[in-house]
């Protein structure tokens, strides 16, 4: 569905997909609060935000960045309301075929919120976010909502953090699990060396996501009484709401250091086993030297003892076993071979 909006009266849910055309009333009304959602996907729904713009008196640069593609999560005021986006985050499930193992998982999905005296203006500019995630949570605790706008805005974050935390978590467990084939005795070098690549990467997107979200939960709570009323209620709720940002943060950066103390260790691990093949050829390379040797010395066109005799021959392949021989086991004991 491309438009969704919801009015409460008093916290009380009184009507879904209201009119349009009402929406300006509701707002003006004592006691009323209103969500409006509008999902752009496909570049649908552009003369609407238009006269959204227009009707409300959204910020045209607010606008601007509400539509435009790599915009950062930020939280700024205007005069006429507070203008928030954010990234909502999940691991893609790998389901495509030839999907290179090195690819990154993660996927983002922005949302950008208007935040009026009472109204919340929620603008996507896809379906990949489920906004049912987020009704959902508003009607778990509807006697929030009678706090105003503040409750829809909490309710929104405080989804978009928790889908945070699902995907640093996942992203944890991929790194335990990459710990354990590191010294596996199977290990594959070259598949632990791809998915360290591929983690650093997915963190890297991920932490551009979730680090500046301390800023924005910071700006959220300055209260502002043009737009929002001293949140009272809601003052414990934003406090752990920047709670669980900051852990996130601080997760997202632990896991960064993880990831590339992984990346480190499989190198020095791989040099270790060239150093252990290295060894291993050199000393099969001095046993076979033995062999090469007797038979270059009794392979001179001079005489010497033995020379075209059967004592000859004996005293060549004595040499060749006793040399030979004595080095593999001296080689095996010192575990060189």
């Amino acid at each position: 569905m491309g438009v969704r909006s919801r009015l409460w009266r008093e916290g009380r849910l009184v009507e879904t997909d209201f009119p349009l055309e009402d929406l300006d009333v509701h707002l003006s009304t004592p006691g009323e609060l209103v969500w409006l959602d509008v999902c752009m996907a496909g570049g649908a729904h552009a003369d609407l935000l238009e006269e959204l713009a227009d009707e409300l008196q959204l910020d045209r640069h607010a606008v601007e960045d509400a539509v435009a593609p790599g915009e950062r999560p930020k939280a700024t005021r205007h005069e006429k309301h507070l203008f928030v986006s954010v990234y909502a985050t999940r691991i893609a499930p790998r389901t495509t075929i030839g999907h290179e193992r090195h690819d990154s998982r993660l996927e983002s999905s922005r949302i950008s919120a208007f935040v009026l005296r009472q109204g919340l203006v929620t603008v996507r500019r896809d379906d990949r976010f489920d906004m049912d995630q987020v009704t959902r949570r508003w009607d778990e605790d509807p006697e929030l909502l009678q706090a105003g706008v503040g409750a829809l805005l909490h309710g929104l974050l405080d989804v978009v953090v928790d889908g945070h935390f699902e995907t640093i978590q996942h992203l944890d467990d991929s790194i335990e699990e990459l710990e354990d084939l590191l010294f596996a005795e199977n290990a594959q070098p070259q598949f632990v060396q791809r998915d360290s690549y591929r983690l650093r990467k997915e963190l890297v997107e991920l932490r551009r996501v979730v680090l500046p979200m301390r800023e924005v939960v910071n700006a959220v709570m300055r209260p502002n009484e043009r737009l929002m009323d001293r949140r009272g209620p809601l003052d414990g709720y934003f406090e752990d709401l920047y709670d669980h940002v900051l852990r996130a943060a601080e997760w997202t950066e632990s896991l960064r250091d993880m990831v590339g103390s992984i990346f480190e260790t499989n190198l020095s691990l791989q040099d270790a086993r060239l150093n252990t093949v290295m060894k291993k050829l050199a000393g099969w390379a001095a046993v076979i030297a033995v062999p090469t040797a007797v038979t270059g010395w009794f392979g001179q066109n001079v005489p010497y003892p033995g020379f075209q005799t059967t004592l000859g021959l004996v005293q060549s392949v004595v040499a060749m076993v006793i040399g030979t021989v004595g080095l593999y086991v001296l080689f095996r004991k010192k575990d060189w071979i």
